[in-house]
């Protein structure tokens, strides 16, 4: 995964962060930087946990929305597949996998890690940025894998993380390089990128056999 390259192609990226930034500048962060022994105990406590899932540890509003039993998209499709596979058949992610799809590469690095949390942009998310971008633009960036693979890798966390740990650890270091805040609780957190826009979640702790994925209503970005 570290194949890809961090954060080219600036301009494009850095036009997409304003655009993004305009459009979820009604949203306010609420992240705090003091610390304490107590919090120091929990970031520990959360580098220990494997961050491993199972079916039942899945929890969000539109996780009903996934396919039942052993369809594909379903939990049990899901779980043991690898992650870009897993997401492949998911009903919430069709855009996120076409982009995926337009990185050369990408999803075979993603199915070879060992583990990883993946942020997962859910369609909508992906559609309120081409009404913000227009189409054009869009497009645009859908065929430039060097800017649409450094702002993928910004929703992927070379550890592996449950909803507990990502809110004990209180902060992530993306793939791209920068930081998302998690706030929050463990049945209910919260994403603030680097511009200030706070991502919730819609279902979460979704196992795959590499990866723990958490399906989110903002495409995240990193601060320009």
């Amino acid at each position: 995964m570290r194949k890809i390259q961090r954060l080219a192609a600036v301009g494009a990226m850095a036009a997409l962060t304003v655009a993004l930034a305009a459009c979820g500048s009604s949203e306010t962060a609420s992240t705090s930087t003091a610390t304490s022994a107590p919090a120091a105990a929990a970031t520990s406590a959360a580098a220990a946990s494997d961050g491993v899932t199972t079916n039942a540890d899945v929890f969000g509003p539109a996780c009903s929305q996934l396919p039942q039993g052993d369809a594909p998209g379903s939990l049990n499709n899901m779980g043991p597949n690898p992650v870009a596979t897993a997401a492949s058949s998911n009903p919430l992610l069709t855009t996120l996998v076409t982009a995926v799809k337009a990185v050369p590469g990408l999803a075979d690095t993603l199915n070879s890690q060992k583990a990883i949390t993946v942020y997962a942009p859910y369609n909508g998310a992906f559609t309120a940025v081409q009404k913000t971008l227009g189409d054009a633009k869009f497009n645009a960036l859908l065929a430039n894998p060097t800017a649409l693979g450094g702002l993928l890798s910004y929703h992927v966390v070379p550890q592996r993380y449950d909803a507990a740990g990502l809110v004990a650890a209180g902060k992530t270091t993306e793939l791209a390089g920068g930081d998302v805040t998690i706030g929050g609780t463990a049945t209910a957190p919260t994403l603030t990128d680097g511009t200030g826009n706070t991502a919730n979640v819609l279902c979460g702790n979704i196992p795959t056999s590499n990866a723990t994925v958490f399906v989110i209503d903002k495409v995240l970005m990193p601060k320009s």
